[in-house]
């Protein structure tokens, strides 16, 4: 007797799809795509069906049984007719039981990004000589993937090229905010990328909407922006703070070192004693910046050295890194009361408030304190070649700075005047 069973083949941590072995007799079986994609964690293998934890899963519960009836009476049917199977009749079949439409898959949005991901390594970088994307940006890529077939499931339907235009992008933010309650940011890099990939589509040749060239992305103005920074007498207090806890010593190595440094959390905790070279007038950190692939030689400043004589810091994650500098900010009596966003465990989600300085401190903090505590002290094309911007308008984005053509002609003459420089 024939028999339908669904299962994974993966258990990436990501939606995969959903297999169907359909078993005649005994060595004469079929494995075919459903069309429905789930994470493995939703998945009961024991069962082989989607656990029904969720309203979406259980919509897919009901789907597969349908389909499973439907496999079944056309078993039936081929066998009475005495004809044979094969893996194209039940591919056909399950394309028929969902009045599914043949259809060149091209034109769909998450076709054209799964190449964007398959191809990562080889792809060039634009305005680059390199070739392969970073890790980070393969992993933004799939990110969006995650948020735009999870929109698809409220569309019930794959999103086309063609239909994206301006109408569209405003049904997506607004999903965005409402829905996912997401940030004006994180709502703009979302539309950024429906853009970006969408053009990418272009030059290759798959027609898009050409309206899809007016859609404005969006972020939030600097007046909007609370950047939160460890001043030079913040990070005093966190030295002399007396911490009991061995983490804690450990965590404060890694925010001291950080904030001297001004490079991102993932290639700061990557830094090990064997990446520090002496030049002869200082000894450096040779850093690979993971999201540029620059080499940066970063100099080891008199504070980064007093810390090191105490021991290089053991390696730490990221996630302890943000939960420890924000205890020991606390105890360092950092409790000034401002504006910012504190993340919330319950809804996943940054939400803006006022809060003690100590609970706005995180990972980020480190570089962004480490710019804007040296700027105006050092020329900022010398604080761009350690921090990695390329452009000094970025630069001073993120220190929330605007240009100040006064102030430029001010540190001039304070820098020939500190270097003695007469006509």
């Amino acid at each position: 007797m024939a028999s339908i069973k669904y299962r994974l083949k993966s258990k990436l941590d990501k939606p995969v799809p959903v297999y169907v072995t359909i078993s005649i007799k005994r060595g004469d079986a079929y494995y075919c795509k459903t069309g429905f994609f789930i994470h493995p964690r939703n998945w009961s293998s024991a069962k082989g069906y989607p656990k029904q934890n969720d309203e979406a899963n259980k919509q897919m519960v009901k789907q597969l049984r349908v389909l499973e009836a439907f496999l079944m009476d056309r078993i039936n049917e081929v066998q009475a007719a005495g004809a044979s199977f094969s893996r194209e009749f039940f591919d056909q079949q399950i394309d028929r039981c969902f009045n599914r439409e043949e259809s060149d898959d091209s034109d769909l949005f998450i076709c054209h990004l799964d190449y964007i991901i398959q191809n990562a390594p080889s792809r060039k970088i634009k305005g680059r000589s390199k070739v392969g994307l970073s890790e980070n940006t393969i992993k933004n890529y799939q990110t969006f993937k995650n948020i735009l077939q999870e929109y698809e499931k409220v569309l019930k339907k794959p999103v086309r090229f063609m239909e994206i235009d301006l109408a569209f992008a405003e049904r997506f933010k607004s999903w965005l905010f409402q829905t996912k309650k997401y940030s004006i940011n994180n709502t703009g890099k979302c539309i950024s990328l429906l853009k970006s990939i969408a053009k990418d589509a272009e030059k290759i040749g798959i027609k898009v909407n050409p309206k899809i060239h007016l859609i404005e992305s969006l972020s939030e103005s600097n007046e909007e922006r609370n950047i939160v920074t460890l001043t030079f007498d913040d990070l005093e207090a966190i030295r002399k703070t007396k911490l009991e806890r061995e983490a804690l010593i450990n965590a404060r190595k890694w925010l001291l070192i950080g904030c001297e440094i001004g490079q991102r959390v993932g290639d700061l905790l990557q830094l090990t004693e064997k990446m520090i070279r002496d030049t002869g007038e200082c000894r450096v950190f040779d850093v690979k910046q993971q999201k540029t692939g620059k080499v940066i030689p970063v100099p080891l400043t008199k504070e980064v050295e007093r810390v090191l004589e105490e021991g290089f810091p053991h390696r730490i994650s990221q996630a302890k890194f943000n939960e420890y500098i924000k205890e020991i900010g606390k105890t360092a009596e950092l409790d000034e009361i401002l504006e910012g966003k504190k993340f919330n465990k319950e809804t996943k989600r940054k939400e803006p408030g006022k809060y003690p300085k100590h609970e706005l401190i995180t990972s980020h903090t480190c570089r962004r304190s480490f710019a804007t505590n040296y700027y105006e002290k050092v020329p900022t094309t010398v604080l761009m070649g350690i921090t990695g911007h390329s452009k000094e308008s970025t630069f001073l984005s993120y220190i929330n700075k605007p240009k100040d053509m006064d102030e430029n002609a001010k540190m001039f003459l304070r820098y020939i005047s500190a270097a003695q420089v007469s006509p």
